[in-house]
């Protein structure tokens, strides 16, 4: 039985205090998934390879692809604001999103609306997002028949032991909607594997360059607006088009993305 991974980023931040603030409204989970051996030998191999070309990376000092470094052309990715190289990159980068193999969940929460429908009684917006992909997660590897563990960026100390802390319980005690015995069948532990940026892992890389644009497509989607033409919109449309899970007639809200509460 193959093995999988569910790599996890996030948008915004879980502060329901900072709700009323329109720029920290929204908090938003994203999930890839991949096989592990595939992560191994074509997803690592081919984000170095890109890596290496463009700036440089090195095994001994690698570069770590971070989406706002990238946006902002900073850092290691100061060469970007040559137009023709830019230009160049995002090509390259576009077609590798298209053509690696993988499956993204997102859930989005509007933090005020869920603090003027709960109010004392809210759920911590980070545990509940968290939740909402692991559930999807876990249909996903039973309808393949296969099974999975977690992966998250290092938050901090204390976060991560929370959110540890979260995904033990999930998988000792269920969830309202699934029984916890569904979790213990398919996932292979009940620890949430938590890794520094600094660590070079292809897959968290993925899930942060996917993350935002499929934060704006679902907002988009919710809102009744078109998805932006920009370039995190022509991202969104890959994710759109191949990359989102999706029913078995091919829809993808409710599946692949969910907006909260």
């Amino acid at each position: 039985m193959s093995k999988h991974r569910l790599y996890v980023d996030e948008v915004g931040n879980s502060d329901l205090a900072a709700s009323l603030n329109p720029n920290h409204r929204y908090l938003s989970l994203t999930g890839v998934i991949l096989s592990l051996e595939y992560a191994g030998s074509v997803v690592q191999p081919r984000i170095e390879d890109l890596k290496r070309r463009y700036f440089g990376s090195h095994p001994d000092d690698p570069v770590i692809l971070h989406r706002k470094d990238l946006v902002n052309k900073r850092g290691p990715f100061v060469g970007l604001r040559d137009p023709d190289l830019c230009a160049q990159f995002d090509g390259e980068l576009l077609a590798l999103l298209q053509e690696l193999d993988y499956v993204v969940i997102t859930a989005v929460i509007d933090k005020l609306a869920h603090i003027n429908q709960y109010g004392h009684w809210s759920y911590d917006p980070y545990h509940y997002c968290l939740e909402v992909i692991l559930e999807r997660y876990l249909h996903w590897l039973r309808a393949k028949g296969v099974r999975g563990d977690t992966m998250a960026e290092s938050r901090g100390r204390r976060e991560d032991l929370r959110l540890k802390e979260v995904y033990a319980g999930i998988y000792t005690l269920g969830t309202a909607n699934i029984e916890h015995a569904k979790f213990v069948a398919h996932f292979t532990s009940s620890q949430l594997k938590v890794k520094p940026k600094s660590a070079n892992v292809a897959g968290l890389q993925l899930a942060d360059l996917i993350a935002h644009p499929s934060f704006i497509a679902v907002k988009a989607r919710h809102d009744g607006a078109p998805v932006p033409g920009n370039y995190g919109g022509r991202v969104a449309q890959i994710l759109e088009g191949s990359k989102y899970r999706r029913s078995w007639s091919g829809k993808i809200v409710g599946y692949g993305t969910k907006w909260l509460p």
